[in-house]
């Protein structure tokens, strides 16, 4: 036990002893004085008075022992030792995540694909994303590896205008794999960039890609790749149609290919290839077709699934599962942001209608209106953080105080005055102004409490103040001023008419 906790022990026992002698003389003279009058009724006392004692003691005694107790701490979990166990560990905050969301639809999306992933991490198929323009033979480069023309080949671009799936095996790799021809990079018109999107998705989700060029890099094709690559995603760079250069003219094209890759991609992931050779011209007529060149391919991707095969898988696991937490996460943000502005939006108008009808004076109402502590209360319950009203009173209060001090509740009458002037009567104005005001600041106070139980119930390095000019300012924007100004009138003018007619009429009573 620390110093301060025992010297804290000592001058509470030396309080309660002292307590307990000025009792113990205070109750012999009651016993005393009462007992002239009758011994039952001072027996009687008697034992009130120790029983009264005894529960403050006993009482005394719990709370010391809650203090002094030793805080007990959360076990910490130990950090995932490999890639399989960050991923399950994703999955399980997934599913926690998704609990929360009232969305049925896009719960039992992300549920579904949850369950996908975990089942893939263990009896799941690598699957290899063919991925490139349209021109560059991806499809001639998947029939030469399956051994069979399961793509049409030298078709129009556009073509392929989903992925095509087919089953593949390589020797000594245990996993069978999954080849997906995905529709070509950058075709014209709406299509073709919805077909291209759809074919960046088929890659994210991939476990190894094969990148497919018959040129130098395109600056299209480059922005994609480095984003793939940025990604993490383990990749191969296949330069096809390699019998259509010079040797010489090949190994530099190659040579180019590699400087610009080399890192993050090994000088040996960058290879050439001749998926589907131009037939050449015999001696004596005719033509031959030659095969195809593809074993640089072959004994790079043997090597990758042979050594890295369960890695690659777990490394693709583990980033899908981040990015299906991250939908997840922005489910609940917006789920959140729509429940804490009904909150918000209620509790507004009910403070503005109170405050009109009734006006405070110097406009203090967030610091007294138990309406702004409720509206914590109720703040926290959607960010997951049990706010106890007593609690809300002070943080309501605490923040009441910020908008004095920083000018803010002046700048508010400023602010709206002139808006609520040119919509209602002069007569009217000035109540509703007071009533605007108040619904204005507590819409302040609503966002600027969304911020701090976003934020795992802190204000950040620049504390309160500074959130709550940043929700000022924000809100002060011109459309968004209209719009409230707006809804100010349509709101209150018919409840400040009310009041002051029924005001008229009491006054005008003999």
């Amino acid at each position: 036990m620390v110093r301060w906790r025992w010297l804290i022990l000592a001058g509470v026992l030396a309080a309660i002893l002292i307590a307990l002698l000025v009792l113990l003389d205070a109750v012999a003279r009651i016993y005393n004085t009462l007992a002239l009058l009758s011994p039952w009724l001072a027996r009687g006392v008697l034992v009130i008075l120790v029983a009264l004692a005894v529960g403050a003691i006993a009482a005394s005694g719990y709370y010391l022992w809650l203090f002094l107790r030793p805080r007990r701490r959360r076990p910490l979990l130990p950090p995932p030792r490999t890639t399989t166990e960050a991923a399950s560990v994703n999955l399980a905050a997934v599913e926690r995540q998704v609990e929360q969301l009232q969305n049925q639809v896009a719960r039992q999306a992300i549920l579904e694909q949850a369950q996908a992933l975990q089942a893939a991490m263990y009896q799941g198929d690598l699957t290899i994303a063919v991925f490139g323009v349209g021109s560059a033979g991806k499809t001639s480069l998947i029939n030469a590896l399956i051994g069979e023309p399961v793509g049409e080949v030298s078709a129009p671009i556009g073509t392929t205008q989903q992925d095509q799936i087919y089953t593949w095996q390589l020797p000594q790799v245990p996993r069978q794999l999954r080849l997906i021809d995905t529709p070509g990079l950058a075709e014209a018109g709406v299509a073709g960039t919805q077909r291209e999107q759809a074919a960046r998705d088929t890659a994210t989700r991939a476990d190894l890609i094969v990148f497919v060029v018959d040129d130098d890099l395109r600056q299209s094709e480059y922005g994609v790749l480095r984003a793939l690559l940025d990604l993490g995603k383990r990749t191969v760079l296949v330069l096809n149609k390699a019998d259509h250069y010079p040797a010489s003219d090949l190994e530099a094209l190659l040579q180019r290919l590699r400087s610009r890759l080399v890192p993050p991609l090994a000088e040996e992931d960058v290879l050439a290839i001749a998926a589907n050779p131009q037939p050449l011209p015999q001696e004596g007529g005719g033509w031959l077709q030659m095969r195809p060149n593809l074993t640089p391919l072959w004994l790079r991707l043997a090597d990758i699934l042979r050594a890295e095969g369960d890695a690659l898988m777990a490394d693709n696991i583990l980033l899908q599962s981040q990015q299906l937490g991250e939908t997840a996460r922005r489910l609940l943000d917006e789920q959140r942001a729509a429940q804490a502005e009904a909150i918000i939006e209620r509790y507004q108008w009910i403070g503005a209608g109170a405050i009109a009808m009734t006006p405070l004076p110097g406009l203090d109402f967030l610091a007294t209106a138990a309406v702004n502590a409720q509206m914590v209360v109720d703040l926290s319950r959607v960010y997951g953080c049990e706010v106890s009203l007593e609690d809300g009173k002070a943080l309501a209060l605490s923040l009441a105080k910020t908008l004095a001090g920083l000018g803010l509740v002046k700048g508010t009458v400023d602010l709206l005055a002139l808006g609520l002037q040119t919509n209602l009567a002069t007569a009217l104005a000035g109540r509703a102004l007071k009533g605007a005001s108040g619904a204005y600041l507590t819409r302040i106070a609503g966002k600027s409490f969304v911020e701090y139980f976003r934020h795992h119930q802190t204000w950040g390095d620049g504390g309160m103040g500074e959130v709550v000019e940043q929700q000022f300012q924000l809100n002060r924007r011109d459309a968004l001023l209209k719009s409230f100004v707006q809804e100010a009138v349509v709101k209150l003018s018919p409840l400040v008419a009310q009041v002051s007619r029924a005001q008229g009429i009491g006054q005008g009573e003999p």
